[in-house]
């Protein structure tokens, strides 16, 4: 059976949209995250950052899709009037915590730079942590983005996410 041409044109309208470019920029630079770190050595400290990633890129990973498919209205207490709200919360959430993530990235690349020398012959992880830490930099500002744009949407007294 051919999709119906309503849902086709739902798909196409949330991926054209400003806030489907950020989620799947958000997937993005979180999975880059998560696996940056998750295929690497890592310890302490670093198991928070990967707890944020994780958690927020399975959350924005279900968000994306319920909101794909239309389905925001089958979410219990969250959905339906409520949905621009708890997506607004999601992504304060998201950039909050990711703060402290960015700041643990940095204290381990810094700590890490004494590796960063081509005399240096041992498994350095300067470079993973550099890339994790642009990754969860990038994942900010993507999140304060979204924020900053569903609190404007909000603020006009609109009620959907598209």
């Amino acid at each position: 059976m051919p999709p119906q041409p309503e849902v086709s044109t739902n798909f196409r309208d949330f991926l054209k949209s400003f806030l489907g470019i950020i989620r799947i920029l958000q997937i993005l630079f979180g999975a880059g995250l998560w696996v940056t770190i998750a295929a690497n050595k890592y310890e302490g400290s670093i198991h928070f950052v990967l707890f944020v990633a994780v958690l927020f890129w399975l959350l924005t990973l279900a968000a994306f899709f319920i909101t794909l498919l239309d389905k925001q209205d089958l979410v219990p207490i969250l959905g339906g009037d409520r949905w621009l709200l708890s997506n607004l919360v999601h992504d304060i959430a998201a950039a909050v915590l990711y703060l402290p993530a960015i700041g643990v990235m940095i204290y381990k690349t810094e700590r890490y730079a004494y590796c960063n020398l081509e005399q240096y012959k041992h498994n350095c992880l300067y470079k993973v942590y550099l890339a994790a830490a642009v990754f969860a930099c990038l994942g900010a500002v993507v999140y304060l983005v979204s924020a900053v744009y569903m609190g404007c949407r909000k603020c006009r007294g609109e009620q959907t996410v598209v």
